[in-house]
């Protein structure tokens, strides 16, 4: 059995009937949409999303950030004047 990870859940039926009511209900926590009781999507509001995204980028970022630190024979050395 798959875990509901949200405090929050519907059927399908529910949402149909009045997604924004759920979104309301859910105080910006993400909504896990259950179809016969197990997930079958999760609901989350756009500001959610968006800070999902953001992290999700931050987080590539500094993986790239660490893969290039971790192989210094291609660093250039620059001055910050030459800049």
């Amino acid at each position: 059995m798959r875990p509901v990870l949200a405090d929050c859940s519907a059927s399908i039926s529910e949402l149909k009937k009045n997604p924004t009511a759920l979104l309301n209900e859910a105080n910006g926590e993400a909504i896990a949409i259950l179809n016969h009781n197990k997930p079958a999507a999760y609901l989350v509001p756009a500001e959610t999303y968006e800070a999902l995204m953001e992290m999700l980028e931050d987080y590539e970022l500094s993986q790239l950030v660490e893969s290039r630190r971790a192989d210094l024979s291609d660093a250039v050395e620059v001055s910050l004047d030459d800049l």
